[in-house]
């Protein structure tokens, strides 16, 4: 080996000291759908479907809207609320799994339409924990330095993938988008993520199908969201609350220090659970989303998010504790500083 390929030393790439949400965005299409309309196709009713979950409408997409269109509609709002445009985003990130192409990304169209190119484009597949997954690595690529400015984009068009006649999951879902920026802050904004998964459960909540099943066998179902939702109700209970709790002290952070606690919209239930085994005081803001938009999967948080925003319900500066959990089963939450 020669002496110069011996004390040969790689740049240090430098980033900021700290990153932040810069603003929220989101988008829901304009069809609303009933509990009633829901129970045209599945034995149940208006006042089973708001007891077991807390749903009364949810939005449907056209049929001609895609979860690249919704996400588009989210990131311009963020974008203008950011005073940015998209030649100033260094990556987007898009937490989606109802984009219908195996290949390529919806955020690599994405970032066409806004006129980011040539931002790095990605899509994360980690469902309803996928916003926040995608919050963790803008942070960190704008702490590392390879990004500046960060599009963390959650869009689900859930109806193309929900089988209206099953009765465990058609009344759960609907569809959205939502999105932050994320950018340089001289402060901590976005505290330490707390993350992980537990693939023995793997099918808890999934297809029914491979696409590789549906194209070869005969009888083969297309590939529609199936869940065994008491395995995943007693997880999200009891096993997700103390990672929330380990988000908030890997913060520094006290339930009662929390303006808002931003939870994916999964259960009404869930969220009553989680909100009780934290001990939040009735002063902190609670997402309850759910009632009006449903579980939109990885655009539920920033929708929640973009919606306490919006309506007043927590303050500019205020610490937010969000967390997503979903299919996997994967989980991540971190505490952040609003917009």
């Amino acid at each position: 080996m020669s002496g110069r390929a011996a004390t040969a030393r790689l740049t240090p790439s430098t980033g900021s000291p700290h990153a932040r949400i810069l603003s929220v965005g989101s988008h829901l299409p304009e069809q609303v759908v009933t509990n009633e309309e829901i129970c045209q196709f599945i034995d149940s009713s208006d006042e089973w479907i708001r007891s077991r979950s807390g749903v009364v409408t949810r939005h449907r997409a056209a049929p001609d809207e895609s979860v690249v269109d919704m996400a588009e509609a989210a990131c311009l709002v963020a974008l203008e609320r950011a005073g940015l445009q998209g030649s100033d985003i260094d990556a987007v990130l898009v937490a989606t799994l109802t984009h219908p192409y195996q290949t390529p990304s919806a955020a690599a169209k994405l970032t066409d339409r806004l006129g980011a190119t040539p931002a790095a484009a990605v899509d994360l597949s980690a469902a309803c924990a996928g916003f926040c997954y995608g919050v963790s690595m803008a942070c960190d690529m704008i702490r590392g330095g390879s990004a500046r400015h960060v599009l963390v984009v959650g869009s689900e068009k859930l109806s193309d993938f929900v089988d209206p006649t099953d009765r465990g999951t058609a009344f759960l879902f609907g569809d959205g988008a939502g999105a932050v920026v994320v950018g340089p802050s001289d402060t901590p904004a976005i505290g330490p993520t707390v993350w992980g998964s537990d693939g023995s459960q793997w099918d808890a909540l999934s297809s029914r199908s491979s696409w590789v099943e549906y194209r070869d066998q005969e009888r083969a179902v297309w590939p529609a969201l199936q869940m065994a939702g008491q395995t995943v109700f007693r997880w999200a209970v009891w096993d997700i609350s103390p990672v929330a709790r380990k988000a908030l002290d890997a913060a520094g952070i006290a339930p009662a220090d929390l303006a808002a606690f931003v939870p994916h919209q999964a259960n009404s239930r869930i969220i009553d659970a989680m909100v009780k085994q934290l001990k939040l005081p009735p002063e902190v803001a609670v997402a309850r989303d759910i009632s009006d938009h449903g579980n939109t999967s990885a655009a539920s948080v920033p929708i929640a998010l973009d919606r306490i925003l919006s309506e007043g319900l927590a303050p500019s500066g205020g610490l937010a504790l969000l967390i997503g959990f979903g299919a996997g089963l994967v989980y991540a939450a971190q505490v952040v500083e609003l917009p």
